[in-house]
């Protein structure tokens, strides 16, 4: 498939071929046919990737200060690196797709194949968009008047928070895409409509449909309200511009009647007034995108509906009703297109989309040949695809997110392993990383990894509920194997990997990374050096994480514990170098709107020697304040080791302080060595008993704080 990728570091997007997505639970596989860009948004994705840092930090006050907090507390070069590396992250563009349904996964209904369907798919010749997120669309409405399904849903999504009546006066500031279909859908719903906008084409646009109109340049748009309204004032103002200036929000307020209703759509500044709203009582709301249901992970990746009896108009039933408005002839969609290309020349789209200020409705058609859009395997430029010399590490790899792609894939490239083939559900990913740390090909068949002879090595950095099937299944199939954290998130699953282990004679390893940074590891010398019991203090500033991020779900992420904690409880494990003979753990209690999770715990362990130690985990802390402390307490001496930057020693003969420019949690480390001990044949840099053991005591904490009353 080819797919239109936004590198925010660059002034124009990218084509990219990649495997075709795999179709998975909930989702459709589409062949596209139409989609539709985005004027506004996507016309400020690419100003963005114009700018020059200086700008980019001026349109993002907000990111700024998230940066200058992470220098405090993480250092400045370690804060550049990830800013750098979020920038390059290829963003898909588009969100207005129609195509024809080429597979259902299971637990799909209502969705056959070859059945026409719009969705929020990106701009690219297959998509996979979960369930809830696609209509079927009627046979009256042509592909293309369908490609407008989505943005009309947002202006729909404003009307219903505006609770309009049949006769009301509603005033619509700004006639771009957005506006001109939510003019429709006022006039279809029986309001008297103002539009106003400092283009004229567009509001010639505008009264075609059967607004009157103000253009803010030659005349005042509060009294033009006012008029409008007979004196009265607007029942309610949609502003579904895009400025930076304040004075939408001014006039609305201005222009409205006693209790009047504001809602935004657009983007546009918010230093309010309270004189505006206090005399006449006025109401203000955002409006989120589509309708109920948008950004709710339960809604769009789990395919949970609202019921209908107590929410009436979902984002997919939005777009039901704008389709039927559609049907109904209600909406026209003709003359908001301003310009066609088909998919090859996208570049040229947006090459017309960043220089022509009156371009409207930008409509990209797909009529290339549909099969040739599916294949499972791509091969990656500029690499010879030449057979490995025997014994060398040659890794498959699963998973492209986050941490795999911007730490893992670097790390693993910088071995000297040969690289072969990266394997992602969605494929878009796998090529653009996949190519940039240099592996052969990129692929959405994972089972291809584990039959493929010459790979024998697997890495896996997926979603924690599938670490475990999959060490399993490739220690089956005779490969070495790293996974990050966590090993697994049952019991039962870290039994069938403990026995696939036994009888692959293979290496596993998990990502502990912390156990080879170096500031652990001269702890670690210097501890050692001690044969009485020692006294460890972990504290983990972990942050806050919404209750419905899939890491707290116990079903996909095992719980921040298992996700997470059990870095520290390997940690402490491998500076006591003893067996952890005694777990106890308590969260923290319930209390009125406060989240039941957790992920605010203290933990102590006991260890054979006489050791114990504390981790205390916290989601509940200043980000301000450093994230991650180590300290140890052993024969009246110190350590004390912040952030990973600082470590000092106090009392210690010898030792006295150790600090590093840049944070090293020894997460490059951590694959170096294991691609290291693959080359030699062992032994794992990590004894497997270790890993079983602290997998067994990280399940055991989580059991104690989910027991807990």
């Amino acid at each position: 498939m080819k797919q239109l990728l936004q590198d925010l570091s660059k002034d124009g997007p990218d084509v990219v071929t990649a495997p075709t997505p795999a179709v998975t639970s909930g989702t459709l596989l589409i062949d596209t046919t139409v989609s539709l860009i985005s004027t506004g948004t996507e016309r400020m994705l690419l100003d963005f990737g114009k700018a020059n840092l200086v700008q980019k930090a001026r349109q993002q006050p907000d990111k700024v200060k998230a940066v200058l907090s992470k220098v405090k507390t993480d250092g400045l070069l370690t804060t550049v690196e990830a800013v750098r590396s979020k920038l390059a992250e290829p963003i898909p563009l588009g969100y207005c797709n129609v195509g024809t349904v080429r597979e259902a996964g299971t637990a799909v209904s209502g969705f056959n194949a070859g059945d026409r369907v719009v969705s929020n798919g990106s701009h690219a010749d297959v998509v996979r968009v979960p369930q809830n997120l696609c209509a079927r669309i009627p046979d009256g409405v042509t592909d293309e008047m369908a490609a407008f399904t989505v943005m009309a849903s947002i202006g729909l999504q404003g009307i219903r928070l505006a609770k309009l009546t049949l006769g009301e006066c509603v005033a619509v500031t700004g006639a771009g895409l957005i506006g001109l279909l939510t003019v429709q859908l006022l006039r279809a719903q029986g309001c008297r409509v103002l539009a106003l906008d400092f283009d004229e084409d567009k509001l010639a646009l505008a009264r075609s449909f059967g607004a009157e109109t103000c253009n803010p340049a030659n005349e005042d748009p509060i009294a033009a309200g006012m008029a409008f309204s007979r004196g009265a004032g607007m029942d309610a103002v949609l502003i579904t511009a895009s400025t930076k200036s304040n004075d939408p929000v001014h006039q609305a307020a201005q222009m409205s009647r006693q209790r009047g209703r504001i809602i935004l759509v657009g983007v546009v500044g918010l230093e309010l007034s309270r004189a505006d709203f206090y005399d006449k009582e006025l109401s203000f709301q955002v409006s989120c995108s589509y309708g109920p249901g948008r950004y709710d992970p339960a809604y769009e990746e789990g395919g949970q509906d609202y019921p209908l009896g107590f929410v009436r108009w979902t984002e997919q039933r939005n777009f039901e009703a704008v389709l039927d408005m559609m049907s109904a002839g209600a909406i026209e969609t003709d003359t908001l297109i301003s310009h066609r290309f088909d998919f090859e020349k996208a570049p040229k789209a947006y090459e017309v989309l960043g220089n022509d200020k009156s371009a409207r409705g930008i409509v990209l058609n797909y009529p290339h040949d549909i099969e040739s859009r599916h294949v499972a395997q791509v091969d990656l430029a500029g690499k010879d695809g030449a057979t490995p010399a025997a014994g060398k590490p040659v890794l498959g790899m699963i998973g492209a997110g986050n941490y795999g792609s911007r730490i893992l894939i670097p790390a693993f490239a910088k071995t000297g392993a040969t690289l072969h083939t990266i394997a992602t559900s969605g494929g878009t990913s796998g090529v653009v990383h996949g190519e940039r740390g240099g592996f052969a090909h990129a692929t959405t068949d994972t089972e291809s990894l584990f039959a493929d002879a010459q790979i024998n090595t697997i890495a896996i950095a997926t979603r924690h509920n599938s670490h475990a099937p999959l060490v399993t299944k490739a220690l089956q199939n005779g490969k070495n194997v790293f996974v990050e954290k966590p090993l697994a998130i049952t019991r039962e699953e870290l039994a069938a990997v403990e026995a696939a282990h036994a009888d692959a004679n293979r290496l596993l390893m998990v990502g502990f990374n912390r156990r080879f940074a170096p500031q652990i590891q001269t702890m670690k010398k210097l501890v050692d050096q001690v044969s009485e019991p020692k006294s460890f203090m972990m504290v983990m500033n972990a942050g806050a994480i919404p209750e419905d991020h899939w890491t707290q779900d116990n079903a996909t992420g095992g719980g921040r514990i298992i996700g997470e904690a059990c870095h520290f409880i390997d940690l402490m494990r491998f500076l006591a170098g003893a067996p952890i003979i005694s777990v106890q753990a308590r969260r923290m209690g319930n209390a009125a709107g406060v989240a039941i999770t957790e992920d605010k715990a203290a933990i102590v362990l006991g260890f054979e020697d006489g050791s114990f130690g504390t981790i205390h985990y916290l989601a509940n802390g200043a980000s301000s304040f450093p994230k991650e402390r180590v300290e140890v307490f052993a024969a009246g001496r110190t350590l004390q080791l912040d952030n990973f930057l600082k470590l000092k020693g106090f009392g210690w003969p010898g030792f006295k302080k150790n600090s590093l420019m840049r944070q090293n949690k020894g997460q490059a480390t951590c694959p170096e060595i294991f691609m290291q001990a693959v080359e030699a044949g062992g032994p794992a840099p990590i004894p497997a008993e270790e890993l079983f053991e602290v997998s067994r005591v990280t399940l055991e904490v989580a059991e104690i704080l989910r027991a807990q009353k």
